[in-house]
């Protein structure tokens, strides 16, 4: 996926609040370790630095949710990231996001944190992040 079909498609999934730019996904791309999996029905964006995995976005049309697209792009950017070296993935979701928070506890992750006022929407009030966590590797 090119900076610009990921810019298109994370403006579709996140309506609500601030879309990444071309330039942002560009200059995210430049850093070691980052990696966008997937097309234009959803893809995923992950850093990987030494053991640790970060989820920068998951993002899937709206037109083509509950087709379990996230999930699979999900696993898929999991076990490149494990590929890479990382033992652990992290990412943030706004605590009101129910659909993307059953998503991920359903795929292992728990809550390991609480970001009071992270995310801003357009046109509301500021919503907490969830932090969480999963372990990548099977002990």
């Amino acid at each position: 996926m090119t900076p610009s079909a990921c810019a298109k498609l994370h403006a579709a999934a996140f309506s609500a609040s601030r879309a990444w730019s071309e330039k942002e996904f560009a200059d995210l791309l430049t850093q070691p370790g980052t990696f966008v999996l997937g097309d234009m029905r959803s893809f995923i964006m992950i850093r990987t630095v030494l053991d640790e995995a970060e989820v920068l976005t998951l993002a899937t049309d709206p037109e083509k949710r509950r087709q379990g697209l996230a999930k699979a792009t999900l696993h898929q950017g999991e076990r490149q990231a494990a590929a890479q070296g990382a033992t652990t993935v992290f990412l943030e979701v706004a605590e009101d996001n129910t659909p993307a928070i059953a998503l991920y506890t359903a795929s292992g992750y728990r809550q390991i944190g609480r970001r009071p006022g992270y995310y801003v929407p357009k046109d509301g009030a500021p919503v907490a992040a969830l932090v969480l966590r999963k372990s990548l590797t099977t002990t």
